[in-house]
Formats: structure tokens, C-alpha cells, sequence
């Protein structure tokens, strides 16, 4: 259903998909349809940009080649100190199998009890108080978007996408996700 809202050809049927590269499930990107689990994996997506303030895959092109990389399991990485509760979402809502990522319940009540549960939990307490330093320095440090250099092929805009030929989508061979200084 996502189109340009402005496409005179409505009634042309074009083969693909629109979206924003970065943040679709390889499962879309391989040609089926948008589902709820596919949300969550964009949804994961958007969480690791929120934390480590870095937009995803901004240094390399929106291409056919990015395409096939997150469909043989490259992610974007995850800022080294996310406190280990939320790297572990982020990374279940990655998931190759769209089966396998948590629903949108599962995540609400997941948050939810984490957030309730912290002043309980000295360990969940001192990551979070962990990030929250290393944030507030971050932020205060020298802006970091002076430093990152987007790509001038790095498209964040919904466009037509008709990738052939991707592999069956599979979880990256590293061991979680690498993190990032």
C-alpha cells in the first residue's frame, strides 16, 4: 500500500516495494508484503538510531549490495553501552524469522516490567546509570553529527525497491551484534 501519494500511474502495477531501505525486514526486501513482524524489526531499527544517535548505515550506499548484506545478516551496530536488556531487544526484534521476533505486546510488557523493575535490580540500575553517563557526555562532547559523514548514496526516503535474486534471510554468524565506541 505505501506509494507516493502523487503516482498518476495507479493503475499500472509496478513490481517491488517501497520503503526506506535501512529500515525494512529482509524479508520485504526479498518481495513479500509488510506484516506486523516486519514493523518490529523496523522498530528495532529506529530503537538502536534513537540510542546511539547514528542513523543506520549512513556511510555506505542504499543499493542492491546493502540489500543483500542485511539478508545474510548485517545490522546495524549497537552503541556499546545500551544497556545489555535493551541491546538484547534490539536484537530479537533483528531476527532473521520473522517468527521469531517478539510481538508488539511482548515488547510493551518487556519495556514495561524493565522500567518498573529497575529500581529493584542493582545490575539493570547500574547499566542504565551506566548509559545514561556515557550519553550526557557524548552529548556534551563535540557534536558528534559534525563528524559522520553520510554517504551521498545513502537514501532516507521511501522509493520503489525491486531487489532480485537475495538470499534467504539469516542471522549474522557473529555471536550479537557488534558493538560500537
Amino acid at each position: 500500500m505505501c506509494q507516493p501519494a502523487n503516482n498518476e500511474k495507479q493503475s499500472v502495477k509496478q513490481e517491488g516495494i517501497y520503503g526506506v531501505l535501512p529500515y525494512m525486514a529482509p524479508e520485504v526486501l526479498r518481495g513479500y508484503q509488510y506484516t506486523k513482524a516486519s514493523d518490529i524489526y523496523s522498530f528495532g531499527i529506529m530503537m538502536n538510531e534513537y540510542i546511539s544517535e547514528e542513523t543506520p548505515y549512513n556511510n555506505i550506499p542504499h543499493n542492491h549490495a546493502l540489500a543483500i548484506k542485511i539478508c545474510k545478516g548485517l545490522r546495524p551496530n549497537i552503541f556499546k553501552y545500551t544497556p545489555k536488556l535493551l541491546a538484547d531487544l534490539i536484537t530479537k526484534c533483528w531476527d532473521a524469522k520473522a517468527e521469531n521476533r517478539p510481538t508488539a505486546k511482548e515488547l510493551y510488557q518487556t519495556l514495561i516490567n524493565k522500567y518498573n523493575d529497575r529500581y529493584e535490580d542493582s545490575d539493570t540500575e547500574s547499566q542504565v546509570n551506566e548509559y545514561n553517563d556515557k550519553i550526557k557526555l557524548n552529548r556534551t562532547s563535540e557534536k558528534r553529527s559534525n563528524n559522520i559523514q553520510t554517504h551521498p548514496q545513502a537514501i532516507y526516503t521511501s522509493r520503489l525497491l525491486n531487489f532480485k535474486n537475495l538470499p534467504e534471510p539469516v542471522n549474522s554468524d557473529i555471536t550479537k551484534t557488534t558493538l560500537r565506541k
